[in-house]
Formats: structure tokens, C-alpha cells, sequence
């Protein structure tokens, strides 16, 4: 079954990071990926850039609404993501509990709708 691990953090946090710091929890990262990929339970990961680059989009009555930056004010925002195989919600929280920014932030963790078979 696929689950889709989102990473939140404070992106402010990353920014207090010394440059130390930030290499090692960099090479963590890519560590952890390098593992997941070994294991057979990562499909793809990827950092996002920072929620000042980002677009809400919604349509409403028609019409084409664009707001700068993310769509809610929340105290952590969306900054990656990891698409996993695992056998069940138990396994996929056990392999987001390794994610070396869930030391700093948090990791939702949701499984995959699979469309039913309409035939």
C-alpha cells in the first residue's frame, strides 16, 4: 500500500540552522532516502521551496481567484514530501518516525486512495 509521508516544519527554524548544521541535517536526509530506496519503501521524496514561491488557486462562482503564498496561516508549513510503499498505516508511521525532520517538525502520514475498480 503507498503512503504519502508530508514533512512540516517551521521554515523559520531552517534558517537558524548553522551552516554545519544544516549539511548534517542534509546529509541525514539523503541518508535516510538512500536507506528507504535500499528497503524498497521509497518511491520518491522531495523538498519543497519555501512557501513564499507558492500559489493558492481556487475557483469560485467561475472565477479564477490567485493568492500568494500557502493557502492557510498555520504555525508550520508544507516544506517536502515521501511517497512510501509500506504494509500498513503501523509500518509507514515507523518509517516517518525516522525522518530526521520529524526531530524538528512533524510528519503526516496518508494512505493512498486506490480508485475501485468501476467494471
Amino acid at each position: 500500500m503507498k503512503y504519502l509521508c508530508l514533512v512540516y516544519l517551521e521554515e523559520t527554524k531552517l534558517d537558524t540552522l548553522s551552516p554545519s548544521e544544516s549539511a548534517a541535517l542534509v546529509g541525514d536526509s539523503v541518508g535516510y532516502d538512500d536507506l528507504l530506496r535500499r528497503s524498497s519503501h521509497l518511491i520518491v521524496a522531495h523538498a519543497l521551496k519555501p512557501t513564499r514561491s507558492a500559489r493558492t488557486v481556487r475557483v469560485r462562482n467561475g472565477r479564477v481567484l490567485k493568492t500568494d503564498g500557502p493557502f492557510a496561516e498555520t504555525k508550520e508549513q508544507l516544506i517536502g514530501f515521501l511517497l512510501i510503499n509500506a504494509g500498513d498505516m503501523d509500518e509507514a508511521v515507523a518509517v516517518a518516525a525516522k525522518v530526521p525532520l520529524a526531530r524538528m517538525g512533524s510528519i503526516e502520514v496518508r494512505p493512498i486512495q486506490v480508485p475501485s475498480n468501476s467494471s
